[in-house]
């Protein structure tokens, strides 16, 4: 068995060969997530503790869905149950019917239960996918702020345009704005989540994905990738400070003290594959960079390269990334 102790050595260990193990730890990350345990490297991430419209939204639809089909899983459960102790061998009571072939009434419950469940699990999904439309305006306090992620191997780069400064592995935003994202990638296709503001969405070199999402509450947030992408996915998490809107034009100044400036040349050097065990700060030199990933103008990263034998194809084709 896994243990959480395992799972925190294995997400250290992102310099060693791909192995199954390690796709079990994140797993296991996922998990504790959903439950709201803590996990190995950051504060719990518990989606039935939304902190934003969204995520409250998303937290709803689980909540319904898991009911109405609890209306279904519960009376066969009891019905499997209640056949096996009325039908015993030792219940005289019981009459064997071997004749017996069909029932319209048992048809009707048989099959009319099922399609109510899914008409009503089709429309939960349907109503609320249109509603939680990533794109779909989440209107907030104050001003928008806009916020472009890039997915780098294997790590976050968040760049603020309007503010002229950029992050690694760590979201500031402040508490009832809405927050306009654009997302890329720098090589493979990576998944952006923050479990309680919600909405998972895709990141892909030479397109942009445009996601908007607002945090109610002040406090501390994890977010992660959910996608694997290579050796040091387990480590591709970020934390997500959500802080006072009084606060977040301190933060923003301070920030731009940096001597650490983002401009073309940096960015590949930032680009290069490796986990980043720090939260680096930087001054944006040119606020048109995120274009520049965004159509390929600075050339995309080469993605995760097989460490061992054990996932290496079989034939001699090329990547197909």
């Amino acid at each position: 068995m896994l243990r959480p102790a395992h799972c925190a050595r294995l997400a250290l260990a992102v310099q060693e060969p791909f192995s199954g193990d390690r796709v079990c730890c994140r797993s296991f990350l996922a998990l504790g997530s959903v439950r709201g345990f803590p996990t190995a490297i950051g504060p719990p991430m518990n989606l039935l503790d939304p902190q934003g419209p969204v995520a409250a939204a998303n937290s709803t639809i689980l909540v319904d869905s898991v009911f109405i089909m609890l209306v279904i899983v519960v009376p066969t459960i009891i019905a499997i149950l209640a056949f096996a102790f009325w039908f015993r061998a030792s219940n005289p009571k019981a009459r064997f019917q071997p004749g017996f072939v069909y029932s319209g009434r048992v048809e009707m419950v048989v099959w009319a239960i099922p399609a109510l469940t899914v008409i009503l699990l089709g429309g939960v999904a349907w109503i609320g996918s249109h509603q939680l439309d990533p794109a779909a305006p989440v209107p907030g306090t104050g001003s928008p702020v806009r916020i472009q992620a890039v997915s780098l191997d294997w790590k976050w780069l968040f760049i603020y345009p309007d503010q002229r400064i950029a992050t690694v592995n760590a979201l500031t935003v402040p508490a009832g704005a809405e927050l306009n994202f654009q997302l890329t990638s720098s090589s493979v296709m990576n998944t952006f989540f923050i479990p309680q503001l919600g909405s998972m969405i895709y990141t892909m070199n030479g397109m942009v994905t445009r996601l908007n999402l607002r945090a109610d509450n002040e406090g501390k947030l994890q977010g992660l990738s959910a996608h694997f992408s290579g050796d040091g996915f387990p480590d591709m998490m970020f934390d997500v400070n959500v802080i006072s809107p009084l606060a977040f034009p301190d933060w923003v100044a301070n920030t731009a003290k940096t001597d650490a400036v983002l401009n073309e040349e940096s960015y590949t050097k930032l680009m290069q594959q490796g986990v980043e065990r720090g939260r680096p700060v930087y001054r944006l030199a040119d606020p048109r960079l995120f274009d520049l990933i965004a159509t390929q103008h600075i050339p995309p990263g080469p993605g995760p390269e097989f460490t061992s034998g054990a996932g290496r194809p079989h034939s001699g084709g090329h990547d197909a990334r």
